[in-house]
């Protein structure tokens, strides 16, 4: 069971408190801005109906099953075929609180299908890992923290990075062995915008700090279970093929807030086709196989392996995938995996995607190549471990 509180050190980071929950809904009922975001996913909601619905909800507990679920949900019916799940015999027993740490495609989406694929499956809601770089408008913050996502800082300088990733390590520690409740978090900062999964040993060090023991131990008592997530099409291949363009002309090109805000209402609202999540093995027995006595550096790298490889060997592939990467490479490796509409629809999507980008000195075999890339990650690093 949850403690009502956390320690006031995770102050600007933690959910809100069950004290705060009534002020939070009021602050969003009266805020323009959520309002539009509602109503831009469900046109034709009863506001008022909708705010008397939020207005019952007397902890973050209510406002995930009803509001919380039924939104992402209403996302799921309108913008994927279908949204499925494997593994769930994999789940630790006895419902310990665990580490899901997965790949990360969607902004907004990978923590939220995963919550309610978990609920469904009887295993309970997480936490969410959020950077602060997202919260870009006051009622996202209020938002995310009422919905029980606790904040990772970015874009401090080094100094304030190591305090900041000491108080993330404690506050994870605390969540998973003190108040019982399991996290996601993705395996690096920011999403893989070419799909090319790796997991970021600097996110493993990050969660040994506060261990209080050696590494193995401490990553051990944190229950990291990875999480595969494959979307058939990402609503944002463009604009992370635009970026990549935008990167190469000008090495000092920065995302601005508003690419940041068009990525989130993309992703959300963008035809993903189908997703499916599979849920990895619990890495514990694979970690104590593991040398304590490596170097660190060598035994962090090691820990991301497992994980990358639990990933890689999980994804769902579709037609898309294959057709890319016969397109990429100029082999008809696949054509056994797809047939002549599957190629002509997804020749269709991607013309159709490259289309959408309209940037200066657009060049068009730079951008096709990129989003070939991204469909054709997932199933190189697949084969790679096929060997």
């Amino acid at each position: 069971m949850a403690q009502d509180t956390v320690p006031l050190n995770f102050e600007d980071i933690r959910p809100l408190n069950p004290n705060e929950v009534h002020a939070a809904i009021e602050e969003l009922l009266t805020s323009d801005e959520f309002k539009k975001a509602i109503l831009s996913v469900k046109p034709d909601l009863d506001w008022d109906q909708f705010a008397a619905t939020m207005r019952a909800c007397k902890t973050k507990e209510e406002f995930k099953t009803t509001f919380g679920y039924d939104a992402v949900m209403t996302v799921a019916k309108k913008t994927t075929f279908s949204l499925t799940v494997s593994g769930r015999s994999r789940l630790p027993q006895g419902k310990p609180a665990c580490t899901f740490i997965s790949n990360h495609r969607d902004i907004v989406l990978d923590a939220s299908f995963l919550n309610v694929i978990l609920y469904d499956v009887g295993y309970g809601l997480t936490q969410i890992a959020i950077g602060d770089n997202l919260l870009i408008r006051p009622w996202i913050e209020t938002f995310v923290r009422l919905s029980n996502c606790f904040i990772v800082k970015r874009g401090v300088s080094v100094r304030q990075m190591l305090e900041a990733s000491n108080q993330l390590s404690a506050y994870i520690n605390h969540t998973i062995k003190e108040t019982h409740e399991s996290i996601w978090i993705a395996q690096r900062e920011g999403r893989a915008k070419d799909s090319n999964d790796r997991t970021q040993p600097s996110v493993l060090k990050m969660l040994n700090m506060a261990g209080g023991q050696d590494i193995i131990s401490n990553l051990t008592a944190l229950n990291i279970v990875p999480i595969s997530i494959s979307y058939e099409y990402d609503p944002c291949d463009y604009l992370k093929a635009q970026e990549f363009q935008l990167k190469r002309d000008n090495p000092d090109y920065q995302k601005t807030k508003h690419d940041d805000l068009l990525n989130m209402e993309t992703g959300i609202l963008g035809n993903k086709g189908r997703v499916h999540f599979t849920i990895g093995n619990l890495i514990n027995d694979q970690l104590q196989q593991l040398d304590p006595a490596m170097d660190k550096n060598a035994l962090f790298a090691a820990v991301a392996s497992i994980i990358d490889r639990e990933i890689y060997t999980h994804y769902r592939f579709y037609p898309c995938n294959y057709v890319a990467y016969d397109l990429l490479s100029g082999t008809r490796c696949f054509s056994s995996h797809y047939g002549p509409k599957d190629k002509k629809d997804f020749e269709t999507y991607l013309q159709g995607q490259l289309d959408k980008i309209q940037i200066p000195n657009k060049d068009e075999a730079f951008l096709r190549h990129k989003i070939l890339e991204m469909y054709t990650n997932p199933l190189k690093n697949f084969l790679a471990l096929q060997g």
